[in-house]
């Protein structure tokens, strides 16, 4: 029996999206028997080994809020260490879901429809694991609250011309319109396990999240009119979020960030991250649950695509910053990027380029974006390389500044690294649960992009186009013939 590859590129025709044979029923199948089969040994595992990072990460802060700060490494004149790194590291990963589920849906990118709904839940849960490290690093916890421009008896108010109050205001705006994006996306799911469901807890649950979901016309005009004004409310928000982020940087008068580089560089290297754990998450999901005919090797090669375009990028960046510090002859930037390269973190500098220059030129070869084990691999490298480049443009900015009397290294606790351990607890802890019990594809956009969705499709050859142009269309139906 042969397999139908549909990762070749013919300009003829466009390749199916959804294998196997597969129709509206079978589909409707697959996806649903995710959350309503028996709780598999294999997620038990998972789950217990997240929980239990997840407990460590909640016992560590609150050791941190009983104890203070200083059992973090960070020091004069690195006051910032493994804190904002993590918290720049999570707000760039929760990047990529939006971008897939806005972006490319106004841009009509049909690919989107079977990775966007865990990509949208792993923006959540990453922008939940970025707001934790703000905070609980300004060292007395309990007064987070004037990070807010709320009303009180002394009449402090925040700084409004300080980027870190940008930061307030952009990500909790980002993650407020991403959690109504990723509900409304949910609706007509949350119906289907409704009308499936078995149980009363199950079935009383599934329909308050459906809101009253019948199918109708009218809800379905609603449906899509929402769906597309969220859309439009997203796209800018994925490039404002980390341009804002950026500005906590460029706006300091400090070598290493001073620089309007910042705002693209670290959108480019958060959509390079986000769509790097998209991959890493995307490719054990449909061999565990199931999904393989509708999370195809079509769906891995193009974000393999997407992930080499923003590694390219990302690499332009890196030598612009120091084709910057060259043209500006300003002394401090130079010798700051000398010792990036040759000095005391140099291990950490070339750790981030082997991981975001040299391992996604990899993806030129379609043999190596159509091999699952090299896509992990390779995904997994650009993980653990945009996380040291946050720590390589903090850290070492800070440890080497303009006196070098203040010159001193820094190095983490124990307690740092384990945050960051604890942080992907809460992170898989969180995707766990929602693959457990929520719909982890999008049935309903899902069978739009299928050949059945056509009234020409419908009990034609399988590996028939999944959209015909309508004068060709037309014309075919004049002649008598049906589309070959």
């Amino acid at each position: 029996m042969t397999t139908y590859d549909n990762t070749i590129d013919d300009p003829r025709e466009r390749q199916l999206l959804v294998l196997g044979g597969k129709d509206f029923a079978s589909v409707t199948e697959t996806v649903c028997n995710v959350a309503e089969r028996p709780t598999t040994t294999g997620w038990k595992i998972a789950f217990a080994i997240s929980l239990s990072m997840l407990s460590v990460l909640g016992l560590l802060v609150m050791y941190l809020v009983l104890t203070g700060i200083g059992v973090w490494g960070n020091q004069t004149p690195v006051g910032w260490g493994f804190d904002i790194v993590n918290f720049v590291f999570w707000v760039g990963i929760g990047h990529a879901g939006t971008l897939i589920s806005a972006i490319l849906f106004l841009f009509r990118q049909n690919w989107r429809t079977s990775i966007n709904r865990f990509a949208e839940a792993m923006t959540i849960f990453a922008v939940m694991c970025a707001g934790l490290f703000p905070a609980i690093h300004i060292g007395r916890q309990w007064r987070a609250y004037f990070l807010f421009p709320l009303p009180n008896q002394m009449s402090m108010w925040p700084q409004f011309r300080s980027p870190l109050l940008w930061d307030v205001f952009a990500v909790s705006t980002y993650a407020s319109v991403s959690l109504f994006f990723w509900y409304v996306g949910m609706v007509p799911d949350f119906a289907t396990l409704r009308d499936r469901s078995k149980g009363k807890i199950r079935h009383l649950a599934y329909s308050i999240l459906s809101l009253g979901w019948t199918g109708s016309s009218r809800h379905w005009h609603r449906y899509e009119r929402a769906y597309l004004i969220l859309s439009a409310l997203c796209t800018p928000l994925v490039l404002s979020v980390h341009s804002v982020v950026s500005f906590d940087f460029a706006t300091a008068q400090l070598p290493g960030w001073h620089t309007t580089i910042f705002p693209p560089y670290f959108v480019a290297g958060a959509v390079f991250g986000g769509f790097a754990m998209v991959l890493t998450l995307a490719i054990p999901a449909r061999a565990f649950l199931g999904l393989k005919d509708i999370i195809t090797l079509r769906h891995i090669d193009n974000m393999c695509k997407i992930l080499l375009a923003m590694g390219v990028v990302v690499s332009y960046a890196y030598a612009t910053e120091f084709f910057t510090a060259w043209y500006s002859g300003s002394h401090w930037e130079q010798e700051l990027f000398k010792n990036r390269v040759f000095g005391n973190y140099a291990w950490a500098y070339w750790v981030m380029v082997l991981c975001n220059v040299v391992a996604p030129q990899a993806f030129w070869f379609k043999v190596c974006r159509n091999n699952l084990v090299v896509v992990m691999c390779v995904a997994m490298c650009v993980n653990i390389g945009m996380w040291f480049e946050r720590f390589v443009i903090i850290v070492t900015s800070l440890a080497r500044d303009f006196i070098p009397g203040s010159w001193w290294p820094y190095w983490p606790t124990w307690v740092d690294i384990a945050t960051l351990i604890g942080s992907f607890g809460l992170f898989f802890t969180c995707f766990l649960l929602f693959c457990r019990f929520l719909p982890v594809v999008a049935m309903a956009e899902v069978k739009t992009v299928m050949p059945e969705a056509h009234a020409h499709g419908e009990g034609g050859d399988s590996k028939k186009s999944d959209y015909w142009p309508d004068e060709h269309h037309a014309s075919r139906r004049s002649r008598g013939g049906e589309p070959a």
